[in-house]
Order: structure tokens, then C-alpha cells, then sequence
């Protein structure tokens, strides 16, 4: 696996201080909240697991599927939900937890729908944006960012590629001819 990397872009330090400080940021915001971590599977798995464990505030967790690269490299502009989330969430804070903001169509969809179920509040966290690649119409801000990457196609950390990469302790730059053959 790590000879199809080509370069490192978020060491794991890094995303460890990454993690520390949203996880900080989080406390502070949510003391007085009833916070829901709603992770979306399976890229944000890495994140979520590592940042849940940073917050010091009573808070509850729930996951949701959805897809919209399906065994490529880009995004086909359709979006399908897998999963939805077990809980109601009227009574909570909810933070959705994503792995990578890239064209925010995933991501719009989601908070679209679960805003329609009137949670107390809504608001997301990425661990990569990718602003390069955002779709013009998506007027979608997250509260909290951990870093900008250039518009590379990048694994590890939970991101894949056709299931692969996913376990890699960093996130790194996926090289081209991995995916071009």
C-alpha cells in the first residue's frame, strides 16, 4: 500500500493536533448542549472514533451512509443514503462528522434532510476541505475545518479508494496510475 502513495499531505501527528484542537473547540461550544455525533460512514470512521475520544462532554452518537463516488475517483453527482440515523433527532445539538468536503453535494443533501427534522441544532466538521473542487451552488459553511488540501485525489485515514487505503494511519496522495488502470 504505501508504494502507491505518493506523497504524504497530513502526517499522523498532525492530524492528531488536528483532532485536539476541534475536539477543543467542541467542548466549549457544546458544554451546555445536547450533543449528537453523527458520523457518516465509512470514511469519517477514523475521525469520529479519534475525536469522540478527545471530547469531555456527555454526548451521544449515531451513523448515516451515504455515497456518491461509487468505485471511482469522482463524484457522479448522485447521492444515495444507505443508512439513516437511529435516533430522533428533535431533541439534540447534532454535529455531523465528515472525513472530506470536496463538492459538498453529499454533504448539502444530508443537513437538506436533516434539517427537515427540526434538531435543536445543525452544524458540520470535516477533517480535509477541498475547496478547489466545491460545486458553485453549494452555499454550505462548517463550523469547524481541520485542514485545506489541493485538489488531489487522497486516502488513508478512513478514505479509500474501492475499499482500499482506509487503514492507512495518514492521509496521503493516491498515485494516478493506481487508479488510471
Amino acid at each position: 500500500m504505501l508504494n502507491d502513495i505518493k506523497e504524504v499531505l497530513v502526517s499522523e501527528k498532525e492530524i492528531e493536533e488536528i483532532v485536539d484542537r476541534i475536539a477543543g473547540q467542541i467542548n466549549e461550544d457544546y458544554k451546555d448542549k445536547n450533543l449528537l455525533l453523527l458520523c457518516i460512514l465509512k470514511g469519517s470512521v477514523c475521525f469520529m472514533a479519534d475525536l469522540m475520544k478527545k471530547i469531555t462532554l456527555p454526548c451521544a452518537i449515531d451513523f448515516m451512509v451515504a455515497k456518491s463516488y461509487y468505485a471511482g475517483t469522482e463524484s457522479k453527482g448522485e447521492i444515495k443514503i444507505y443508512k439513516d440515523v437511529d435516533v430522533d433527532i428533535s431533541e439534540y445539538d447534532v454535529l455531523i462528522i465528515e472525513d472530506i468536503f470536496d463538492s459538498g453535494r453529499t454533504l448539502n443533501l444530508l443537513v437538506n434532510k436533516l434539517s427537515q427534522r427540526n434538531p435543536r441544532s445543525l452544524e458540520c466538521c470535516s477533517l480535509l476541505d477541498k475547496p478547489e473542487r466545491r460545486d458553485p451552488d453549494i452555499n454550505l459553511e462548517l463550523k469547524y475545518v481541520g485542514k485545506a488540501v489541493p485538489d488531489e485525489f487522497v486516502v488513508g485515514y478512513g478514505l479509500d479508494y474501492d475499499e482500499a487505503y482506509r487503514n492507512l494511519p495518514f492521509v496521503g496522495v493516491l498515485k494516478r496510475e493506481v487508479y488510471e488502470n
